[in-house]
Protein backbone atom coordinates (compact mmCIF):
# COMPACT_ATOMS: atom_id res chain seq x y z
CA UNK A 1 0.00 0.00 0.00
CA UNK A 2 1.79 3.72 -0.61
CA UNK A 3 -0.05 6.50 0.94
CA UNK A 4 -0.37 8.34 -2.02
CA UNK A 5 -3.55 5.37 -3.33
CA UNK A 6 -5.01 5.53 0.09
CA UNK A 7 -5.38 9.31 0.22
CA UNK A 8 -6.66 9.32 -3.57
CA UNK A 9 -9.04 6.57 -2.71
CA UNK A 10 -10.80 9.12 -0.29
CA UNK A 11 -10.59 12.32 -2.38
CA UNK A 12 -12.44 10.66 -5.12
CA UNK A 13 -14.88 9.05 -3.47
CA UNK A 14 -15.64 12.49 -1.47
CA UNK A 15 -15.67 14.25 -4.78
CA UNK A 16 -17.66 11.59 -6.59
CA UNK A 17 -20.63 11.33 -3.93
CA UNK A 18 -20.50 15.59 -3.23
CA UNK A 19 -23.82 17.51 -3.59
CA UNK A 20 -23.43 21.04 -4.33
CA UNK A 21 -26.76 22.48 -2.64
CA UNK A 22 -25.42 20.20 0.79
CA UNK A 23 -22.37 21.58 0.30
CA UNK A 24 -23.31 25.38 0.35
CA UNK A 25 -25.21 24.99 3.16
CA UNK A 26 -22.77 22.83 4.91
CA UNK A 27 -20.20 25.72 4.34
CA UNK A 28 -22.76 28.15 5.83
CA UNK A 29 -23.50 26.04 8.83
CA UNK A 30 -19.97 25.77 9.86
CA UNK A 31 -19.33 29.45 9.14
CA UNK A 32 -15.79 28.10 7.67
CA UNK A 33 -13.65 29.49 4.40
CA UNK A 34 -12.93 26.20 3.68
CA UNK A 35 -15.26 24.71 1.03
CA UNK A 36 -17.84 21.19 1.53
CA UNK A 37 -18.40 18.51 -0.82
CA UNK A 38 -21.88 18.21 0.57
CA UNK A 39 -20.90 14.79 2.05
CA UNK A 40 -22.96 13.25 5.04
CA UNK A 41 -20.50 12.39 8.23
CA UNK A 42 -21.90 9.04 8.30
CA UNK A 43 -21.00 8.27 4.20
CA UNK A 44 -17.68 10.21 5.23
CA UNK A 45 -16.97 7.35 7.63
CA UNK A 46 -17.96 5.08 5.68
CA UNK A 47 -15.47 5.91 2.88
CA UNK A 48 -12.28 6.73 4.96
CA UNK A 49 -13.67 2.97 6.14
CA UNK A 50 -13.85 1.60 2.88
CA UNK A 51 -10.31 2.91 1.57
CA UNK A 52 -8.51 2.06 4.66
CA UNK A 53 -9.77 -1.29 3.92
CA UNK A 54 -8.87 -1.44 0.59
CA UNK A 55 -5.09 0.66 0.90
CA UNK A 56 -4.52 -0.59 4.53
CA UNK A 57 -1.29 1.26 6.61
CA UNK A 58 1.60 -1.35 6.97
CA UNK A 59 2.44 0.28 9.90
CA UNK A 60 1.67 3.54 12.54
CA UNK A 61 3.74 6.19 10.87
CA UNK A 62 2.60 5.15 7.40
CA UNK A 63 -0.93 5.85 9.33
CA UNK A 64 0.37 9.34 10.40
CA UNK A 65 1.81 9.94 7.48
CA UNK A 66 -1.49 9.23 5.20
CA UNK A 67 -3.55 11.68 8.10
CA UNK A 68 -1.11 14.60 8.09
CA UNK A 69 -1.37 14.89 4.44
CA UNK A 70 -4.84 14.14 4.03
CA UNK A 71 -5.37 17.01 6.87
CA UNK A 72 -2.98 19.40 5.43
CA UNK A 73 -3.70 19.47 1.80
CA UNK A 74 -7.43 18.77 2.51
CA UNK A 75 -9.48 21.21 -0.16
CA UNK A 76 -12.48 20.21 1.39
CA UNK A 77 -14.08 20.08 5.08
CA UNK A 78 -14.92 16.19 4.71
CA UNK A 79 -11.42 15.79 3.69
CA UNK A 80 -10.27 16.91 7.08
CA UNK A 81 -13.05 14.17 8.41
CA UNK A 82 -11.53 11.76 6.87
CA UNK A 83 -8.37 12.30 8.21
CA UNK A 84 -9.41 12.02 11.94
CA UNK A 85 -11.91 9.08 11.19
CA UNK A 86 -8.45 7.52 9.64
CA UNK A 87 -7.07 7.81 13.28
CA UNK A 88 -9.46 5.64 14.78
CA UNK A 89 -7.94 2.49 13.08
CA UNK A 90 -6.96 0.20 15.96
CA UNK A 91 -3.24 -0.01 15.37
CA UNK A 92 -2.57 3.44 16.69
CA UNK A 93 -5.68 3.51 19.99
CA UNK A 94 -3.00 3.57 22.49
CA UNK A 95 0.14 5.18 20.09
CA UNK A 96 1.06 8.29 22.22
CA UNK A 97 2.74 9.32 19.07
CA UNK A 98 -0.58 10.23 17.70
CA UNK A 99 -0.17 12.65 20.28
CA UNK A 100 1.53 15.79 18.10
CA UNK A 101 -1.28 14.79 15.66
CA UNK A 102 -3.97 15.29 17.61
CA UNK A 103 -2.63 18.10 18.93
CA UNK A 104 -1.92 19.81 15.20
CA UNK A 105 -5.14 18.54 14.37
CA UNK A 106 -6.73 21.01 17.46
CA UNK A 107 -4.79 23.73 17.30
CA UNK A 108 -5.41 24.38 13.10
CA UNK A 109 -8.93 22.80 12.87
CA UNK A 110 -9.70 25.47 15.76
CA UNK A 111 -13.39 25.32 15.71
CA UNK A 112 -15.76 22.65 17.55
CA UNK A 113 -16.45 19.93 15.23
CA UNK A 114 -12.80 19.13 14.59
CA UNK A 115 -11.52 19.58 17.88
CA UNK A 116 -14.42 17.40 19.22
CA UNK A 117 -13.47 14.90 16.57
CA UNK A 118 -10.40 13.82 18.29
CA UNK A 119 -12.03 14.04 22.16
CA UNK A 120 -12.60 9.95 21.94
CA UNK A 121 -9.01 9.52 20.54
CA UNK A 122 -7.10 11.37 23.82
CA UNK A 123 -9.69 9.60 25.87
CA UNK A 124 -8.63 6.27 25.01
CA UNK A 125 -4.42 7.59 25.70
CA UNK A 126 -5.12 9.02 29.02
CA UNK A 127 -7.20 5.98 29.83
CA UNK A 128 -3.77 3.68 28.26
CA UNK A 129 -1.42 6.37 29.47
CA UNK A 130 -2.23 7.81 32.95
CA UNK A 131 1.08 8.77 34.28
CA UNK A 132 1.99 10.52 30.66
CA UNK A 133 -1.43 11.99 30.08
CA UNK A 134 -2.42 13.19 33.41
CA UNK A 135 0.13 16.01 33.30
CA UNK A 136 -0.34 16.74 29.71
CA UNK A 137 -3.99 17.78 30.07
CA UNK A 138 -3.84 20.28 32.97
CA UNK A 139 -0.85 21.85 31.34
CA UNK A 140 -3.48 21.57 28.25
CA UNK A 141 -5.98 23.30 30.59
CA UNK A 142 -4.08 26.25 30.90
CA UNK A 143 -3.07 26.67 27.19
CA UNK A 144 -3.08 30.11 25.48
CA UNK A 145 -5.05 28.40 22.96
CA UNK A 146 -8.96 28.27 23.61
CA UNK A 147 -9.20 24.95 21.69
CA UNK A 148 -7.06 22.95 23.31
CA UNK A 149 -8.18 24.10 26.91
CA UNK A 150 -11.30 22.74 25.49
CA UNK A 151 -9.96 19.75 24.60
CA UNK A 152 -8.66 19.22 28.14
CA UNK A 153 -12.00 19.36 29.52
CA UNK A 154 -13.75 17.05 27.47
CA UNK A 155 -10.79 14.72 27.57
CA UNK A 156 -12.70 12.50 29.73
CA UNK A 157 -15.95 11.91 27.74
CA UNK A 158 -16.99 8.34 27.45
CA UNK A 159 -14.13 7.46 30.59
CA UNK A 160 -17.46 6.72 32.20
CA UNK A 161 -16.59 4.75 35.59
CA UNK A 162 -12.81 5.19 35.00
CA UNK A 163 -13.08 8.90 35.05
CA UNK A 164 -10.59 10.46 37.44
CA UNK A 165 -12.48 12.99 38.70
CA UNK A 166 -9.91 15.04 40.65
CA UNK A 167 -8.32 15.71 37.26
CA UNK A 168 -11.98 16.42 35.72
CA UNK A 169 -12.33 18.61 38.91
CA UNK A 170 -9.16 20.91 38.02
CA UNK A 171 -8.96 20.84 34.18
CA UNK A 172 -12.93 22.84 35.01
CA UNK A 173 -11.77 24.78 37.47
CA UNK A 174 -8.82 26.24 35.75
CA UNK A 175 -11.20 27.68 33.32
CA UNK A 176 -14.17 28.54 35.05
CA UNK A 177 -13.26 32.12 34.61
CA UNK A 178 -13.61 31.98 30.80
CA UNK A 179 -16.28 33.47 29.03
CA UNK A 180 -16.13 31.41 26.03
CA UNK A 181 -18.96 30.15 24.75
CA UNK A 182 -17.16 27.03 23.56
CA UNK A 183 -15.60 26.54 26.95
CA UNK A 184 -18.27 27.02 29.01
CA UNK A 185 -20.56 24.79 26.60
CA UNK A 186 -17.42 22.42 27.00
CA UNK A 187 -17.55 22.47 30.80
CA UNK A 188 -21.60 21.74 31.12
CA UNK A 189 -20.84 18.49 28.64
CA UNK A 190 -18.00 17.03 30.55
CA UNK A 191 -19.88 17.11 33.64
CA UNK A 192 -22.75 16.18 31.65
CA UNK A 193 -21.48 13.38 30.69
CA UNK A 194 -20.36 12.27 33.57
CA UNK A 195 -23.63 12.55 35.44
CA UNK A 196 -24.67 9.55 33.36
CA UNK A 197 -22.47 7.31 35.95
CA UNK A 198 -22.05 9.43 39.08
CA UNK A 199 -25.17 12.12 39.58
CA UNK A 200 -24.08 12.73 43.30
CA UNK A 201 -20.52 14.06 42.23
CA UNK A 202 -21.72 16.43 39.65
CA UNK A 203 -24.23 17.88 42.10
CA UNK A 204 -21.65 18.24 45.06
CA UNK A 205 -19.04 19.82 42.05
CA UNK A 206 -22.26 21.76 40.89
CA UNK A 207 -22.98 23.20 44.31
CA UNK A 208 -19.04 23.44 45.46
CA UNK A 209 -18.92 25.77 42.77
CA UNK A 210 -21.94 27.83 42.35
CA UNK A 211 -20.86 31.19 42.28
CA UNK A 212 -18.18 30.30 39.44
CA UNK A 213 -20.03 28.11 37.28
CA UNK A 214 -21.40 30.18 34.25
CA UNK A 215 -25.30 29.63 33.90
CA UNK A 216 -24.99 27.42 30.47
CA UNK A 217 -22.25 25.18 32.34
CA UNK A 218 -24.38 24.48 35.49
CA UNK A 219 -27.38 24.34 33.19
CA UNK A 220 -25.87 21.65 31.15
CA UNK A 221 -24.49 19.58 33.84
CA UNK A 222 -27.68 19.58 35.85
CA UNK A 223 -29.87 18.44 32.74
CA UNK A 224 -29.86 14.53 33.43
CA UNK A 225 -29.83 15.47 37.06
CA UNK A 226 -33.08 17.28 37.87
Amino acid sequence: MSTAELIESIRSKLRSEGDADRARGAQAYMKSDMPSHGVRVPDVRRIAKAAAKEFPPSAPEELRSAVLTLWREAAAREERYAAIDLTGLPMVKDDLLMLPVYEEIIRTGAWWDLVDGVSHRICALLLAHKDEMTPLMLQWAQDADMWIRRAAITAQLGAKAATDTALLARVITANLADQDFFIRKAIGWALREYSKTNPGWVSDFVEENVGALSPLSAREAMRLIR
